[in-house]
């Protein structure tokens, strides 16, 4: 069977496999789903090492050290955040319990894992996905299938001795982009969290099914003339190089206020950052960009081995290339999104002219992802969060690990929604309360009948010139003569069967109330 063809039908063996697991994983109570996800967790966060040295050495790219750290993340700071979460049964209670919220699972969920985060973000997805009772079936990018594969079996070894249901947890062996299509379009998927190439989040978006979303960072770091600069400096070159910049929050562009331009140029180089000359940067760009599209050829790889595939030499400790740009858009290759420890450089006059250029690079490749401020303005910080076109404003700090929660308090997770801005339904960080539904119970608290009878109650909503025209209609069918209504003070009821006992002050009976409502669908 050709490849494309055996990929396709396992997607839908795996989809169905998950399906049926999940029907039995949806009557599991919090105590026994808590005590799976735990489990998960503590189990993937022992083999963290392991699973990273497989990533590192399948992908080609990184740094062992970083995926070490991306893995304990996905593991023990994801559960930290989720373990108390409640996902079974009644939730949470509003308005004074007049409103009750109940959890209610999604179903399978196909997740998209990339190459770049091939390990951390399977376990992460399996955690959030768990958590809401939920199955799930992973893709892996067909560059890294070995390290996903086996980080779904620690994952699923865990969870099953932990007396979750067999196939609760499906990977693909066999990925393709046919494969991975016919996943997406599966009946048994109901949502796909798409985490990957642009296409292939277009693909997702375009499947039919619900799904969330991610879109490319392009993160601009802006150090005001107030700021810290030298910790500002630390902080973006950390981040840039954070894993050779394979995270999509990794910054991209240091915009620097002129006052204190001179200051940063040496921090960075103090940092064994290289600024390229003139003719190393034209190199540099046609290295970075191949017929339009960033070369996959250079991400995540180190600064000495970019600028020797470029064509020129560094020393051997750079840990950054820096080129000094002051165009942003197409003619300007080192604008884009480079998911590499390199950094285009900007001088602006001021904070005005910093914001335009924020909002320039944002809206070139980034637009609704992540934007970092180093400053010490409260002013300032607070103009740059209500006016940029970003969901994650980051405040003196590193933007690659402060944007996914490490290093700020939002919300542990390597799924950052760019918003309707960025073409997503969402702008938070994806978790595990957005992996479920919610039901809500509602009673009523404005009543419309306060003990009334039928006829009452239609008198309520329509005029009473039109009621009496409907009586006497009634009576005239019937040859009744007109009846004079009395009052009843004690609230007796009247004699007669339900279905012949008049309705108190209308003389109609229940019977021909029933056939008016009929006739005049009211």
């Amino acid at each position: 069977m050709d490849k494309d063809l055996l990929s396709v039908q396992e997607s839908r063996d795996l989809a169905k496999k998950a399906k049926e697991a999940q029907l039995e994983f949806k009557f599991y109570s919090q105590e026994q789903v808590d005590k799976i996800v735990k489990a998960m967790a503590d189990a993937g966060y022992a083999e963290s090492e392991r699973l990273a040295k497989m990533a590192a050495e399948e992908s080609g790219f990184g740094k062992l050290a970083d995926k070490v750290t991306k893995n304990q993340f996905a593991t023990k700071n994801v559960y930290d955040s989720i373990k108390n979460l409640k996902s079974v049964g009644v939730i949470a209670t509003e308005a004074n319990g007049k409103v009750l919220k109940i959890a209610e699972p999604m179903g399978v969920i196909a997740a998209l894992i990339p190459s770049t985060n091939p390990t951390s973000t399977a376990m992460y997805k399996i955690l959030i996905s768990l958590k809401c009772r939920n199955s799930i079936v992973l893709s892996p990018h067909p560059r890294t299938p070995k390290c996903t594969m086996e980080a779904a079996r620690v994952m699923s070894d865990a969870a099953e001795k932990a007396g979750a249901p067999k196939g609760l947890i499906q990977c693909i062996t066999t990925p393709t982009i046919e494969g991975t299509d016919a996943l997406m379009h599966d009946r048994n998927v109901a949502l796909i969290l798409a985490t990957g190439s642009g296409p292939m989040v277009k693909a997702a978006y375009s499947s039919g099914k619900p799904a969330y979303g991610v879109g490319p960072g392009n993160v601009p770091a802006f150090i005001e003339k107030t700021a810290n600069y030298k910790k500002a400096v630390a902080d973006i070159i950390y981040g840039t190089t954070f894993d050779n910049g394979t995270l999509c929050s990794s910054e991209q562009a240091i915009i620097a206020d002129r006052t204190i331009r001179e200051q940063v140029i040496s921090e960075a180089k103090k940092l064994n950052g290289y600024f390229v000359n003139a003719d190393e940067k034209k190199l540099l760009g046609n290295a970075i960009m191949k017929e339009g599209k960033i070369n996959p050829e250079i991400v995540g790889k180190p600064a000495v081995w970019i600028a020797k595939y470029a064509g020129f030499n560094v020393p051997e400790n750079t840990s950054v290339l820096i080129a000094e740009c002051s165009e942003v858009g197409k003619q300007e290759p080192l604008s884009v999104e480079k998911l590499s420890p390199v950094l285009a450089f900007y001088t602006v006059d001021g904070w005005l002219e910093g914001c335009h250029r924020c909002i320039d690079l944002l809206k070139f490749g980034g637009v609704g992802h992540t934007m970092v401020i180093h400053s010490n303005d409260s002013e300032i910080i607070m103009k740059f969060a209500l006016e940029k076109p970003a969901f994650r404003i980051l405040v003196n700090t590193v933007s690659s690990i402060g944007a996914v929660g490490y290093t700020t308090a939002l919300a542990p997770s390597l799924t950052l929604g760019p918003g309707t801005w960025g073409g997503s339904i969402i702008s938070e960080n994806v978790t595990a309360r957005h992996m479920m539904n919610i039901k809500y119970v509602a009673f009523e608290t404005n009543p419309v009948n306060h003990g009334q009878t039928l006829t009452q109650v239609s008198k309520s909503h329509v005029s009473g010139d039109f009621i009496s025209e409907i009586e006497d209609r009634l009576r005239a069918r019937a040859g009744n003569p007109p009846v004079i209504k009395k009052e009843n003070p004690s609230g007796a009821k009247l004699s007669g069967t339900p279905e012949e006992k008049p309705v108190y002050g209308s003389g109609i009976s229940e019977a021909e109330i029933q056939k008016i409502l009929k006739e005049f669908k009211l």
